[in-house]
């Protein structure tokens, strides 16, 4: 990988922690990206948008760009991306459209749906929602999560229909907007894409009942194969299914496809993720390292996808 001139970046606040359920795994992963970067001789500094007054902290740091490396909602959602092309500081990653839809799955899903691409049939649920009646139409097991939460959090595989009050429940807690979604029984892959390129598969596997919070973050039990063990053929038409959803959201810059392969082979799209984790249990920095490419080398790439978003940046008066 050519690299840039460190100097050509300038000062670089690296967007972290914030205030969502997933402010641990965000600060993880700034630390890493951070030190990634310092190594590089990139002029970085963490920026923790915990505190309410960040714009102000952004605008008197004189930075020149901002790697975002928030997870879940404010930094995932488009809320930071719409301050940031408010303040004309470009980033890395999806703009304000593309990450409002990529948080809400329940809009990602009726988007591709629309398009004709695979993904599990599902419906809201709300506090009066007739368990009897969803479970009549989607069947069961049921995937049950928050629509706007990141990381596995809040989610609930249902077998019962008797347990489904209690899934909805504890979804509940970290949104009120909550989605009932038709299980998947089959394999389950995911595909970073970084810039015009598609990284190698990645095949999970874990002993517990889906790859929850657990599997993704502590869990030493968890196993991840890459190569994937596909045939080529299937490989690469998981590959640009991957391509086709993230821009079919209109993503841009990077992001991470989380799809599910059925028995009979068919594939099913779940999410977009499009500021993915960069921690060391992290899936994007696995699929870049079987793609030839290092650490240091990866954070640079995905700062590289600030100077796209430069030119979408509303002009200084």
């Amino acid at each position: 990988m050519k690299r840039r001139d460190p100097k050509v970046y300038g000062r670089v606040a690296v967007l972290m922690g914030g205030p969502s359920a997933e402010r641990e795994v965000s600060l993880k992963s700034g630390a890493a990206v951070l030190a990634a970067l310092r190594a590089a001789g990139v002029d970085a500094h963490p920026v923790d948008v915990q505190d309410p007054g960040v714009v102000r902290t952004l605008v008197d740091g004189g930075f020149d760009r901002a790697f975002n490396i928030l997870h879940g909602r404010l930094g995932e959602d488009g809320v930071i991306q719409g301050a940031l092309d408010l303040m004309g500081l470009p980033y890395t990653g999806s703009g304000v459209l593309a990450s409002a839809l990529a948080m809400d799955k329940a809009r990602s899903k009726q988007i591709w749906a629309a398009e004709g691409l695979p993904t599990p049939d599902f419906q809201w649920l709300d506090a009066d929602h007739d368990p009897e009646a969803v479970v009549a139409r989607l069947g069961l097991p049921l995937m049950i999560k928050p629509a706007r939460e990141g990381s596995s959090i809040g989610m609930s595989k249902v077998e019962r229909v008797e347990d489904l009050r209690g899934a909805w429940e504890k979804a509940a807690r970290y949104d009120h907007r909550v989605i009932a979604e038709t299980w998947v029984q089959g394999a389950e892959y995911t595909v970073a894409i970084l810039g015009q390129a598609v990284l190698p598969a990645i095949r999970l596997e874990t002993p517990r009942q889906f790859y929850d919070f657990e599997a993704k973050y502590r869990a030493d039990s968890t196993r991840y194969h890459c190569p994937a063990g596909l045939s080529p053929t299937d490989e690469a038409a998981l590959r640009a299914l991957a391509r086709r959803a993230f821009d079919t959201l209109g993503a841009r810059g990077w992001g991470r496809v989380d799809l599910m392969v059925d028995e009979a082979g068919g594939p099913w799209l779940i999410e977009l993720n499009t500021v993915p984790g960069m921690t060391d249990h992290s899936l994007v920095p696995m699929a870049a390292r079987a793609a030839g490419m290092d650490f240091q080398d990866l954070v640079l790439a995905i700062l590289d996808t600030s100077f796209q978003a430069e030119g979408e940046a509303w002009p200084s008066p």
